[in-house]
C-alpha cells in the first residue's frame, strides 16, 4: 500500500514539474509584443493628437536639425526608420540600448530638431 501512495505522490510531482515548465517563456519571446504593443500605441497617440499620416522617408532625406537632436538627445541611439507628414513632423523610430538589451523607441519632433511631446509625455 505505501508503494502505490509513494508512487501516487512521485506520479503528481512529476504532472506539476512538467506543467510549470511549459507555461515559462523566455524573455526574447516577450520582447517583440513589447515593441508591438509600444508601436501601436504611439501609432494611436498620434493619431489622437490629430497628427497627419505619415510616409516613409529615407534616414538621409532627415533634416540635419533631426539627427543632430538625436545624436545630442538619445546618445548610442540610431535611427532605424523615418516617416515624414504633410506638416513636416518627422517620426523617428529609434533603436537603443540600455543595460545591455535592446530596445525600440518611437520620438516624434519636427523640422527644427524640436521633439513634439505626446499626451502620455505631458
Amino acid at each position: 500500500m505505501k508503494k502505490l501512495v509513494l508512487a501516487t505522490v512521485f506520479a503528481f510531482g512529476t504532472v506539476v514539474a512538467v506543467n510549470a515548465q511549459e507555461k515559462t517563456t523566455p524573455e526574447t519571446q516577450e520582447t517583440p509584443k513589447v515593441e508591438q504593443q509600444a508601436d501601436e500605441e504611439a501609432k494611436m497617440i498620434a493619431q489622437a493628437k490629430g497628427i497627419a499620416a505619415f510616409k516613409e522617408i529615407k534616414i538621409s532625406e532627415l533634416p540635419d536639425a533631426v539627427v543632430t537632436a538625436v545624436s545630442k538627445d538619445f546618445e548610442g541611439a540610431e535611427i532605424n526608420q523615418a516617416f515624414v507628414n504633410e506638416q513636416k513632423q518627422y517620426k523617428l523610430v529609434l533603436s537603443t540600448q540600455a543595460d545591455g538589451k535592446k530596445a525600440k523607441k518611437t520620438v516624434y519632433a519636427n523640422a527644427k530638431g524640436e521633439w513634439l511631446k505626446t499626451k502620455s509625455q505631458s
